[in-house]
């Protein structure tokens, strides 16, 4: 690679050179290089051979060896107008190659509408000092295409409608300058499509409406800068697609509409600037799609109406900045955010999705579930060790939270618990007070399931006592009154009580020495009297013109704590109404 120059001067002398690679030139072009912190200019020798000895290369059908060269000029549009050639006709060359040569054209480097088969092509090490460089409407079969250590220019490079068939495209460890870097149309078929640790420095980069077909496509470890990255309408064919460790520039990165096929695609680690990112409707039919660890900067995330449906997306220790982030309308089969930060609005309106995975995340803006223009298909939404600094807005019934929590497969009954505390809380401080409270009783079924669970696990004797306990309980608390969250409930259930007790009294009269004694002359039937005694002992009255015999005392008594209890129990969930 050439010393970084501040200026260069050139002389060509007709003295023969012999490359690295034993050909030899007619002349030698001598270059001086001023480079920074040397006093003395830096000398470099290379070959030199004149427009008119390539272009009889071409005529021959001879490859085009230009290793170790000055080329000041090369040109296809020139050749053609030299041969009164149309502007448009394909030229074909045996092979190229200009590997370690120094391109200094004040014109376009023109290979477009060239074609090589069977042959390679090759411009590795070589430096661009000026001079766009065009391969518009190109074919290549059957090849290798090494660009690999290659210095561009600040000019522009036309990679447009380019066409690969089983040819190997390698760009890795090119540095690019800061003029536009367009591709589009192009498709590129082959086994390995590499852009590994390639510096695309500022300027737009156009992959728009490009087909990726190689077996393997890498931008491992690639660099962007500060201008547009646009993938729009792009497809992806390949087995693996990898961005891991990209780092994008402040410029926005558009993947709208792509379709990323069936293989792996991998943006693991990689690094956004603080540009917008859009992947909104672009699609994926299988395999696997992983963002874990990936730094977004300040800009939106947008998968808006994305339609990943057989497709499991991992966000996974991900680090979102400050924009917002959306993902409203997609469509999913699972969607993990699982030890992430969001601390920002994030918009997870979907269309459908197996699971959401919002597990241990830390959760300071908004999230949003709420169903508004549409309903949201979401069997199971996972809460568990969630971080609740901000809200998370949805609705019991239209989000289905009681399935969505109480199906998850691998949560036990403990972070189901859990979960529906974290939103029983939630949904107190939005003051939807019902939601709270249907959440508040899922809360206490499953703390009380874990708790039974526990207790039988540590020792299996244990379920001797824990079960009965567990039954009176979930008699007691849950099924009379629903924890105290509905007044109407205990109501109902001191009905039922009273009536039950009423019935008792009756059965007893009837088949045991156990009556109901009056003190005052009252002919009451013996139905009237059971319930008229089971009214007065339920609520404690107690006028005292009728008294148990028997049996009956003992009935008595329970059912006048019964009575007291449950008429407390109807206080407190009374009052825990009229105050919120």
């Amino acid at each position: 690679m050439f010393p970084r120059y501040t200026s260069f001067k050139v002389d060509i002398k007709n003295l023969k050179f012999k490359s690295e690679s034993g050909i030899v030139y007619p002349k030698t072009a001598i270059i001086l290089f001023d480079v920074p912190g040397k006093n003395q200019p830096v000398m470099e020798l290379l070959g030199y051979i004149e427009d008119e000895s390539v272009y009889r290369w071409i005529d021959e059908a001879a490859p085009i060896i230009l290793d170790y060269c000055y080329i000041p000029r090369f040109s296809l549009s020139d050749y053609r107008a030299s041969r009164g050639l149309s502007p448009k006709e394909k030229i074909n060359l045996k092979g190229f190659s200009a590997r370690h040569s120094f391109f200094d054209s004040q014109v376009v480097v023109d290979f477009s509408d060239s074609m090589i088969k069977d042959g390679s092509f090759s411009l590795a090490h070589t430096w661009f000092n000026r001079g766009s460089i065009s391969f518009n409407s190109s074919r290549f079969e059957n090849t290798l295409l090494d660009f690999s250590y290659l210095r561009f220019s600040d000019d522009s490079f036309d990679f447009q409608n380019v066409t690969v068939v089983h040819a190997d495209v390698i760009f890795k460890n090119a540095i690019f300058g800061r003029g536009v870097k367009d591709f589009q149309y192009s498709r590129f078929g082959g086994r390995e499509l590499n852009f590994i640790n390639t510096e695309f420095n500022d300027g737009p980069v156009n992959f728009i409406n490009v087909h990726f077909e190689s077996e393997n496509t890498s931008f491992k470890v690639a660099r962007f800068g500060d201008g547009k990255v646009d993938f729009h309408y792009a497809k992806f064919k390949t087995r693996n697609l990898s961005f891991e460790r990209t780092e994008f520039g402040n410029g926005r990165v558009d993947f709208r509409t792509v379709e990323f096929g069936t293989g792996k695609v991998n943006f693991n680690r990689a690094s956004f600037g603080d540009g917008d990112v859009s992947f909104e409707s672009s699609e994926k039919e299988a395999g696997k799609f992983s963002f874990k660890r990936v730094r977004f900067g300040r800009g939106t995330l947008s998968f808006e109406m994305a339609v990943y449906d057989k497709i499991d997306v991992s966000f996974e220790r991900t680090e979102f900045g400050p924009g917002t982030i959306s993902f409203y309308r997609a469509g999913f089969n699972a969607l993990s955010f699982r030890f992430c930060h969001l601390d920002e609005y994030t918009d997870l309106r979907v269309a459908h999705c197996r699971q959401i995975d919002l597990s241990n995340t830390v959760v300071r803006d908004i999230i949003d579930l709420q169903p508004y223009e549409f309903e949201l298909d979401v069997e199971q939404t996972v809460f568990a060790g969630m971080r609740l600094v901000g809200k998370i807005y949805l609705d019991w019934k239209q989000n289905h939270v009681q399935s969505m929590i109480a199906g998850q497969e691998y949560s036990g009954n403990r972070l189901k618990a859990e979960q529906f505390r974290l939103l029983k809380e939630n949904f107190k401080n939005l003051g939807q007070y019902s939601d709270e409270d249907k959440s508040y009783v899922a809360f206490k079924r499953h703390e009380l399931k874990a708790e039974l669970e526990d207790s039988v696990k540590r020792r299996k004797i244990n379920a001797l006592w824990h079960y009965p306990f567990y039954l009176f309980k979930l008699i007691l608390f849950d099924r009379a009154g629903l924890y105290a969250t509905s007044p109407l409930r205990v109501l109902l259930t001191m009905l039922i009580a009273f009536v039950f007790f009423s019935l008792f009294y009756m059965v007893l009269m009837v088949y045991t020495p156990a009556d109901i004694v009056p003190t005052v002359d009252d002919l009451l039937s013996p139905a009237a009297k059971a319930f008229y005694h089971s009214a007065i002992t339920f609520l404690t009255i107690g006028y005292g013109d009728h008294y148990p015999y028997g049996s009956i005392r003992w009935v008595s008594a329970f059912e006048g704590f019964a009575g007291l209890f449950l008429m407390a129990y109807f206080t407190v969930a009374f009052v825990r109404k009229i105050l919120r």
